[in-house]
């Protein structure tokens, strides 16, 4: 398995949720730091994106925040990022975050990290990512999602071994953990993509 470097963490923008959210947020990005891993991050300015960024930076760390001109152009990015890099468009954003990844930690989040989170399990499902992918469930946000995820799998649209795409942890220390003993996936899996 290849050095983690880089962890791309998908996460709301959203100010408006559960304090829990905001705290798990801000250790991850300690986490991060004091590890010496770059945090890679949509670049939003509120919500766990800002908190997540804040903290990192708070703690000694690095952030590449990757946004879309439409968002800076709405005021959206956060303004003291170690580095940022412009895209066209969404596509791009995600397809340049999962570039610079060496692992994916997704936090809780509405549609659009739901999105990142499915899109990039599916790339690695066809063997376009293979690095770690952690869930991290704090307070079981993410029980449904999980179990739809298992409904998947026992109704033959996904196979059993797709289950070991993804990882789940209930604390930031443990996707951390997660991420750093994760085993390494196998490229030619893609052989059972279709099934």
């Amino acid at each position: 398995m290849k050095k983690i470097k880089s962890v791309c963490v998908y996460c709301a923008s959203s100010s408006k949720i559960n304090p829990d959210y905001f705290e798990a947020a801000r250790e991850i990005g300690q986490l991060l730091a004091q590890k010496g891993l770059r945090c890679v991050c949509g670049a939003g300015n509120q919500g766990l994106m800002g908190t997540l960024a804040d903290s990192v930076l708070a703690h000694g760390g690095e952030v590449l925040g990757v946004i879309p001109r439409f968002m800076i152009d709405e005021g959206w990015c956060h303004p003291g990022l170690t580095q940022t890099i412009v895209t066209a468009d969404m596509h791009e954003r995600k397809e340049r975050m999962a570039q610079e990844a060496d692992a994916v930690i997704a936090l809780p989040g509405g549609c659009g990290t739901f999105e990142e989170l499915f899109e990039i399990i599916t790339w690695k499902q066809l063997g376009l990512f293979l690095n770690p992918i952690v869930i991290l469930n704090t307070d079981g946000y993410y029980d449904p999602l999980i179990e739809m995820l298992h409904k998947a799998i026992d109704e033959n649209f996904m196979r059993r071994e797709h289950e070991r795409m993804w990882l789940i942890a209930q604390t930031p220390q443990e996707a951390i953990d997660a991420i750093e003993q994760a085993p390494a996936w196998d490229p030619s899996i893609r052989k059972i993509a279709a099934i």
